[in-house]
């Protein structure tokens, strides 16, 4: 793209695509990851609702309120409820690239663009393929005892490509890239005092994620993968530097990948190290809102 010299596939799916990487996810592909499952067992990839506590970047807290309508039925009702504030998928009208705009080269500004790149598109069909984990947190941890996911730690191509090799397996065409950082089982360890202190942080709190440079996004680009879901708040390593550039930029608006974020891995890092079976069947249903920018993840694997 002119100006910022970042790589796009505005043109491989065509200027009116509303689906980026998830067109990799065609039958045969979702068909074939249905031989991942062998004993039927469910797990959800959903962390609690309110596990953030504060909220971060400045959100105010979600508001559950219980109605009753009449003696013996009752409603409820959410308030403050941000679709991105826990685990989500971000959307096509959720970053742009500068002036240049948002994926396909859409330049209005997401309350202009009508139906174009919203979040409904996707729950048309769901988000569903042949899951794959990458458990960052657990390799590095034999390696380095060091390590904090509540730390800025970059993660590149390399080490994730050294992590597969670890367990076996192999990142194929039109696989759901799930990579542990271990971020939400180190934020479950901190007691309120440190929640309230790590949330203090001016502009983002730092954690350990994907390196932010173009040789990460050229690996997910050529590793054909549908989506990729992280465990942390913003999947690429934070605060990270403005010299090397914004991954989210490098990905959603200019490569058109699905992208998700603080998907809770743990449990399925668990059953997935004690057999040894790092695949699974990854099934999303983004929210079915017109003009969405972002989703509930609503995301589990079956195995």
């Amino acid at each position: 793209l002119p100006g910022v010299g970042i790589p796009h596939s505005w043109d491989v799916f065509g200027r009116t695509d509303e689906l980026g990487t998830l067109n990799l996810l065609d039958d045969a592909t979702v068909l074939s990851a249905f031989r991942e499952a062998q004993t039927g067992e469910r797990v959800g990839l959903t962390m609690d609702a309110d596990l953030l506590d504060p909220p971060l970047y400045g959100r105010e807290p979600l508001q559950h309120t219980m109605l009753q309508l009449d003696r013996n039925t009752w409603d409820d009702r959410l308030d403050a409820f941000y679709p991105q504030a826990a685990s989500q998928w971000d959307g096509f009208r959720h970053v742009r690239c500068r002036e240049l705009g948002f994926f396909t080269g859409v330049t209005e500004d997401p309350t202009d663009m009508g139906d174009r790149l919203s979040i409904h598109h996707w729950a048309e069909q769901g988000i569903v393929g042949r899951g794959i984990l990458l458990d960052v947190e657990r390799y590095l941890a034999r390696i380095d005892a060091t390590y904090d996911a509540l730390q800025e730690i970059s993660i590149d191509a390399a080490l994730l490509h050294a992590v597969a090799v670890d367990q076996g397996v192999e990142i194929r065409r039109g696989d759901v890239l799930c990579i542990r950082f271990g971020w939400i089982s180190a934020y479950r360890n901190l007691d309120a005092q440190g929640r309230r202190d790590y949330g203090a942080a001016a502009v983002s709190p730092p954690f350990a994620g994907l390196a932010a440079d173009e040789s990460t996004a050229r690996a997910l680009w050529n590793w054909q993968v549908a989506a990729v879901a992280c465990d942390n708040l913003g999947a690429e390593v934070s605060p990270g530097s403005a010299a090397v550039g914004s991954l989210h930029r490098r990905l959603i608006p200019t490569l058109g990948f699905v992208v998700g974020e603080l998907l809770d891995f743990d449990r399925l890092a668990e059953r997935c190290a004690e057999d040894g079976r790092w695949t699974f069947v990854f099934t999303a249903v983004p929210l079915n809102i017109r003009g969405g920018l972002g989703s509930p993840a609503n995301a589990i694997a079956i195995r």
